[in-house]
């Protein structure tokens, strides 16, 4: 129907902002792209009836924003592993245990981000230290940051997007904000490097993987990275305790993991593939990287391979 082929082409540009500002409120990227999904087949079942009472970003975002909130009621916050106790310092623990939890997941550039000139703000608010502190607000109060700091929505538009005033609106942004400011990390504890520093620092990371480089892995890492490896509850804080545990439990001879480049939550990432039984290499992680004013200040690993399918990539290798 003509109205349907209208929406279809009115409608598409928006779809890599809507995935973003999903996922910033759910922290899964499989549940951002579910409920972009869910979102688009109600406004095209719905857009003959739109009468452009407001502008259709400002429809498809409340759509979105009401199915997040749906989804959120009841689902706990998503978590990485420091969030849920202290560091370990024995590169020999028990890895399993911790009880469960719903994990953060990673969310590739790609499906975010339509160009590089993608603004700045966007880009800082999906950093994994930023979701991390997200997820510590209640669902409406994450809605409302976002939808003004993020999204850049008046707080008119806001209240008629969550059906509330603006005087209740700015009332949850300074609560959020409040909030935001105690657990998110503070701006001098990042470095965001520039795309020639990016490039060096993966091809680095990508080679010490592939051949089992210590020495090079050394020369990476800050002196109190963090290592993560989501589900595994356990997690690990400083140089030496994490290179022992790479060490013992990690690496691979050489030939044995294949690394390859991406980009996920606007930081530089890795896929690794690692050799299993059969001799073929398989989808195993995907690794995202902080980086700290003198090297790497976080590795987060995480062990899904369904992710490979958001990010693009094959099986195997």
């Amino acid at each position: 129907m003509p109205a349907q082929a209208d929406f279809i082409e009115q409608a598409a540009p928006f779809r890599a902002e809507l995935i973003a500002h999903c996922y910033r409120m759910l922290g899964s990227v499989h549940d951002a792209e579910d409920l972009v999904q869910e979102t688009y087949v109600r406004a095209w079942r719905g857009y003959e009836g739109f009468e452009e009472r407001a502008a259709l970003r400002t429809w498809l975002y409340r759509i979105a924003t009401t199915a997040c909130l749906r989804a959120l009621q009841n689902q706990a916050r998503r978590v990485l592993p420091a969030g849920i106790g202290d560091a370990s310092v024995d590169p020999e623990t028990p890895l399993e245990g911790g009880g469960s939890h719903d994990w953060l997941e990673p969310i590739p550039d790609a499906l975010t981000f339509r160009n590089p000139e993608s603004a700045a703000a966007a880009r800082q608010s999906i950093r994994l230290a930023v979701m991390t502190a997200l997820q510590e607000l209640p669902a409406r109060q994450r809605a409302v940051l976002i939808l003004r700091d993020v999204v850049q929505f008046s707080a008119a538009e806001v209240a008629e997007l969550l059906e509330t005033t603006p005087a209740a609106v700015n009332s949850s942004l300074q609560r959020a904000r409040a909030r935001l400011a105690e657990v998110a990390p503070r701006e001098e504890d990042l470095s965001e490097p520039d795309d020639a520093e990016r490039r060096e620092l993966i091809d680095r990371y990508c080679a010490a993987f592939e051949n089992a480089d210590m020495a090079a892995l050394t020369e990476l890492l800050q002196a109190d990275v963090k290592l993560q490896m989501p589900p595994v509850p356990v997690w690990f804080r400083g140089r030496d305790v994490v290179l022992r545990f790479l060490i013992a439990r990690a690496l691979a001879k050489a030939g044995d993991i294949v690394m390859i480049p991406t980009a996920a939550n606007g930081q530089p990432a890795v896929a690794e593939y690692r050799r299993s039984a059969d001799d073929v290499k398989r989808a195993h992680s995907i690794h995202v990287l902080t980086k700290g004013g003198t090297g790497i200040a976080a590795i987060t690993v995480f062990l899904d391979p369904s992710l490979f399918t958001s990010f693009g990539l094959a099986a195997s290798v």
